[in-house]
C-alpha cells in the first residue's frame, strides 16, 4: 500500500489482468521525506515513528474501503499493516493477516526500478507481475466466498 511508480505498476497490473480502476492505492505513510542530491530529491525511508504515526489514517481508509485482499507494496507498507517489521523475501509466497485482512507482501515497484543488472530487473518483474496475479486470484476466491 505504498503509491508506487505509475507507468511500471500500472503496466504490471495490465500483464496481470487487473483493472486498475477497481484497485484502490494508498501510502503507507502519508508524507515524503527527502535528501537533496543537487537538483534532485531522494526518497527517504520513513522510521517507526513515522510509520506508527500514520496507522491511524490507513485503518480509517481500510475500514472505509473494506478490501477483499490488502497488497503491502513493500517493506514499509508490510511493517505499517502488519505492526511489526516484516521480511519480504520470507513473507512473499504466502498469506498473511494484514490489520484483520487477508493479505500478500511484495516488492515495491521502486525496487525493481533501482536494480542495476538488466537481467535481474526482467526477471524481478515476472516475479512481481507473478504476485500481482496470485493477490488477483485471492480477491476473486474472496468474492466468490461471499
Amino acid at each position: 500500500m505504498s503509491a508506487p511508480p505509475a507507468g511500471l505498476f500500472d503496466r504490471a497490473l495490465a500483464e496481470a489482468g487487473i483493472e486498475r480502476a477497481e484497485t484502490y492505492i494508498t501510502n503507507a505513510v502519508k508524507h515524503f521525506k527527502f535528501e537533496l542530491r543537487g537538483k534532485k530529491r531522494l526518497h527517504k525511508r520513513p522510521d517507526r515513528g513515522e510509520i506508527e504515526a500514520c496507522r491511524w489514517w490507513l485503518r480509517a481508509e481500510i475500514a472505509i474501503i473494506r478490501p477483499k485482499l490488502i497488497v503491502a507494496l513493500g517493506a514499509t507498507a508490510a511493517c505499517a499493516l502488519a505492526g511489526r517489521a516484516v521480511t519480504i523475501s520470507k513473507v512473499r509466497d504466502g498469506t498473511l493477516e494484514l490489520m484483520g485482512h487477508q493479505g500478500l507482501v511484495t516488492v515495491h515497484p521502486s525496487y525493481l526500478l533501482r536494480m542495476p543488472d538488466e537481467a535481474a530487473r526482467k526477471h524481478a518483474y515476472r516475479r512481481f507481475v507473478a504476485d500481482l496475479k496470485r493477490a488477483d486470484q485471492y480477491a476473486h476466491k474472496a468474492s466468490a466466498a461471499a
